[in-house]
């Protein structure tokens, strides 16, 4: 409120929302007490009993159903808080474990198990973790709800199990290693997000590759070949199969499995960004354009159209802005 919403408004972001739908007493029952989205016999209907054009109609909802949806200027303020703390939390993250003995050597994990002490430095940075993606569940329900939806519940399940768990049993030691390694991207992606939201389209794009590039570093290949690695193997060495490794392991291996899946949508939006030369619409957007519903209709045609202005794309919330095409 008093930090970034000053920054937006400095930087152009305007405190204004899409283009408010007409109002209309018969549309606005079908919105909010049949469906948000009309299939066409329903257009072709609507389209009878108000005598109006089923374009129209469809532009109706598109504009209805965006009008309750976020301002740009609510997005830039949210991914500015998103920043902050992930930046400082991998920071404090960092600046702990660099002088961990379990940091440079993960066998260090294991020994003397369970009997480890806690720190306070290692409780704190726990709690803070904790907390946050506790906020990131509950916000989720509140949130628009977007395409992968399911897979960030799955997700959020998962983290909120593993840093629970692993406190619960005293697995701390990797438990930071696993959440340090998690935020060392999370803030590369808030920054394209912020870059994208104040039309700085090439620092958006520069951005979204170093984040696509430390991702799959660190998810695909610090992940599975140093976590993975001692908690399957070097922790099987050293303590054996203790009653919680199935449980622990098998939270850790959902990770993963969604890691590859992230990595293969970044993937495909960067390849894209760099056949079209700026990141692209992603499979996951909050914001309709009017071809969206406009290619139901015989007569609909193939073109390039620009993001509508409240808001970017997100692909986990991975950032996409500019033009696509769309069919």
């Amino acid at each position: 409120r008093f930090i970034a919403k000053p920054c937006a408004i400095n930087l152009g972001i305007q405190d204004s929302g899409p283009h408010r739908a007409q109002p209309n007493a018969i549309l606005e029952k079908v919105f909010t007490s049949i469906t948000k989205s009309p299939d066409g016999k329903r257009l072709e209907g609507l389209s009878k009993q108000l005598d109006w054009d089923v374009r129209k109609i469809q532009r109706w909802f598109r504009q209805r159903r965006n009008q309750d949806k976020p301002t740009t200027l609510t997005k830039f303020c949210e991914s500015m808080w998103r920043f902050t703390f992930y930046l400082s939390i991998f920071f404090y993250g960092i600046r702990f474990l660099w002088t961990a003995p379990w940091f440079w050597d993960t066998r260090q994990c294991w020994y003397n198990y369970p009997f480890q002490p806690l720190t306070s430095r290692l409780y704190y940075y726990y709690i803070l973790e904790l907390a946050f993606y506790w906020s990131l569940m509950f916000s989720q329900f509140t949130d628009i709800k977007r395409k992968d939806f399911l897979i960030m519940f799955v997700h959020h399940l998962a983290t909120i199990g593993l840093i629970t768990f692993s406190y619960m049993n005293n697995m701390v030691r990797v438990g930071t290693l696993v959440l340090c390694l998690h935020d060392a991207s999370d803030f590369l992606l808030e920054a394209a997000k912020l870059a994208n939201y104040a039309k700085y389209q090439r620092v958006c794009d520069a951005f979204f590759m170093l984040f696509g590039v430390v991702f799959i570093v660190t998810r695909l290949g610090i992940y599975p070949f140093w976590i993975l690695n001692t908690t399957l193997f070097e922790s099987w060495e050293l303590i054996g199969p203790y009653p919680s490794w199935w449980l622990f392991n098998g939270l850790l291996v959902t990770l993963q499995v969604l890691h590859i899946i992230w990595s293969y949508l970044i993937i495909r939006t960067a390849s894209k960004a760099l056949v079209r030369g700026k990141v692209s619409k992603d499979d996951r957007s909050d914001v309709e354009s009017s071809s969206e519903e406009e290619d139901v209709t015989p007569n609909s045609t193939k073109g390039v159209f620009s993001t509508s202005s409240n808001g970017s794309n997100r692909l986990n919330g991975h950032v996409a802005g500019g033009q696509w095409t769309g069919e």
